[in-house]
Formats: C-alpha cells, structure tokens, sequence
C-alpha cells in the first residue's frame, strides 16, 4: 500500500525556531523537529519546506497542490498580509491545514485575519509545536 504524501510548508522565520522567542516558540529547531514527526507518524511519507519568499511559499503550493494527499501551512506572517497565498492555496486540489505555533488570536489585533483560512480545510493553532502533530494526524 503506497503511503499517503504530506508535505509542511513552513514560511518566514521559522527556520529560525529555536533560537527566536524561545517562550513563545519553544527551543527545538524545526528540522529536528521534523525528524520526531517522522518517527512518530512512519505510516506517511513526510516532506518539508521552506522559505522566507512570498513567491517561492505560492510556487510550493502550485508544485504539490495537484499531487500530494495533504498541505501543512504555517504562512506565519504571511496568513495576515498575502492575498497572493490564499489565493494560491484556493487555486490547488489538495487540502490545506492552516496551522500555527501560537495561539494568533492570543496576540495582536492584526494577527486575528487569515488570508489562508477560508479556502483551508481547518485550522489549529495555540498547541506549539504540537500543532503540526495534530494537523497530520487530521489527514488519518
């Protein structure tokens, strides 16, 4: 049985996690990371990216979009201010899981908008780093 592809999609400054705000974003780097959730869930074939490039984020999602069985997106800043990922996440056939770190509606006023959510299939955030665990497990 061929296992099912999920790809995380990281944007701007979450290469940095592990060193930026540790209190809010923990210490482990997202790579390593990346490595537990592919222990923890070996019945998926895991990929990731990315990028701190608004074009380079849509060009991911216009690559996998058509092809992979599930999207993890963390756009970061980007949900709030990037009509461009929306519409590039409504342009693609495969579901999206919006996902954050953070609890953003826990933060300031300008994060409480998502440009992604109305064409995700959900959202979860606020469970730290756990919050990707829980967005694969969605795609059981």
């Amino acid at each position: 049985m061929k296992k099912k592809q999920l790809i995380i999609i990281n944007g701007p400054n979450l290469n940095l996690l592990g060193t930026r705000e540790p209190d809010i974003y923990g210490k482990a780097s997202f790579e390593d990371y990346f490595k537990t959730l592919q222990e923890k869930f070996p019945h998926y074939d895991l990929h990731y990216y990315q990028s701190n490039i608004e074009g380079e984020l849509i060009d991911k999602l216009h690559e996998v979009g058509f092809d992979f069985d599930g999207i993890i997106f963390n756009a970061a800043a980007y949900t709030h201010t990037s009509v461009g990922l929306g519409d590039a996440v409504k342009a693609i056939t495969t579901p999206v899981i919006e996902v954050h770190i953070s609890n953003v509606h826990a933060r300031e006023d300008f994060r409480h908008k998502s440009f992604i959510a109305p064409n995700a299939k959900g959202i979860i955030a606020g469970f730290g780093l756990q919050s990707y665990d829980l967005a694969i497990a969605s795609f059981e």
